[in-house]
C-alpha cells in the first residue's frame, strides 16, 4: 500500500512542479485572504490537481489542503479529529508571493499521514528540479541522492532560516522582534526565503543549519518534517516535546544546534 501512495504522490508534486513551470511569469489572478497573504489561480489548480488524483486513487483517503481550508473559512488551527484515515495534508503553492512577484522560488508540498505520525513527505522546487521525498524509517532524499543535515556545532558558524518576522501578524498577534535579534547577533547569517517547506527540505539537505518559526500552519511543515527527522535532524516544539503538526512553533536541526536555538528562543521569552 504504501509503495504505491509514495508513487502517486511523487507523481503528482511533480506533475504540480511542471504546471507551476510552465505558468510562471505570466500575469496571475492574485486575491487576498489577509493584507500579506495571497492566493493566485495557479494555488487552486494545484490543488485541484491533488484532489482529483487522490480521490482517483485513495478515495477513502482525508485531504487537508491550504486552499480548501482557508477558502471557506475554516480554522486551520483547530485539531481535525483523528478517525484512523490516511490523511494527505497539502501546499499547492508555498511560496506564493514570490511566485506571483515573478521570483522562482517556491514549491509544492505534501505529507501523508496516519494516525498522527507523517509517513511519507515530499517537496519540490520546479526551478531547482529537485524532488526532495522521504519515507518513515527509509531515509531522505533529493533526486537520487541521499541527504543528511550539517554537521555544523557552533552557533556563530550556523546559517540559519526562518519564516518568522515581525511585520507578520497570524491568529491577531504580532510576531515579536527578539527571537530574530538574540539568534541573528549569535550565530553566521540568518536568511527568510517565502517558503517553509524549502527551508525545512534545505536544513535536511545541510544548506541551512537550523530553522524556527513561531506561527506555522500543518501544510507547511508536513512534508517538511519528516524530511528533517529522516535525514538525521531533529524538529520538536518550543519545548523539546513531539512536533505537533496543528501546533504554531517548532525548532528544527541538527543535533548539536537543535538544544541551542531552543535555549536561544527560551532566553527570549518563547
Amino acid at each position: 500500500m504504501w509503495d504505491k501512495i509514495a508513487e502517486v504522490l511523487n507523481r503528482t508534486v511533480l506533475r504540480a512542479g511542471h504546471l507551476l513551470r510552465k505558468n510562471f511569469g505570466q500575469e496571475h489572478r492574485v486575491d487576498y485572504k489577509s493584507p500579506i497573504d495571497l492566493v493566485t489561480e495557479m494555488d487552486r489548480a494545484v490543488e485541484a490537481l491533488f484532489i482529483k488524483t487522490i480521490r482517483k486513487h485513495f478515495p477513502d483517503h482525508e485531504i487537508l489542503s491550504e486552499e480548501m481550508v482557508e477558502g471557506v473559512g475554516g480554522n486551520p488551527w483547530e485539531r481535525l479529529p483523528e478517525r484512523g484515515k490516511i490523511r494527505w495534508i497539502i501546499d499547492p503553492l508555498d511560496g506564493t508571493t514570490n511566485y506571483a512577484h515573478g521570483f522562482p522560488h517556491s514549491s509544492v508540498s505534501a505529507g501523508v499521514v496516519y494516525r498522527g505520525r507523517v509517513m511519507l513527505g515530499a517537496v519540490y522546487h520546479p526551478w531547482r528540479r529537485e524532488l526532495y521525498f522521504a519515507r518513515r524509517g527509509s531515509g531522505a532524499w533529493k533526486n537520487q541522492e541521499r541527504i543528511q543535515v550539517s554537521g555544523v556545532r557552533r552557533l556563530e558558524r550556523a546559517l540559519l532560516v526562518t519564516a518568522s518576522f515581525p511585520h507578520e501578524n497570524r491568529m491577531g498577534r504580532q510576531i515579536p522582534m527578539e527571537p530574530f535579534k538574540a539568534l541573528s547577533h549569535a550565530c553566521q547569517a540568518v536568511r527568510r526565503t517565502g517558503s517553509a517547506a524549502l527551508d525545512l527540505a534545505d536544513v535536511a539537505c545541510g544548506r541551512f543549519d537550523g530553522f524556527w518559526d513561531l506561527s506555522i500552519k500543518p501544510w507547511d511543515v508536513a512534508a517538511g518534517s519528516l524530511l528533517i527527522e529522516e535525514a538525521g535532524g531533529k524538529i520538536t516544539n518550543l519545548s523539546g516535546r513531539r512536533l505537533d503538526l496543528y501546533g504554531q512553533a517548532f525548532i528544527a536541526g541538527n543535533k548539536y544546534l537543535h538544544p541551542v536555538l531552543a535555549a536561544y528562543l527560551a532566553k527570549a521569552g518563547f
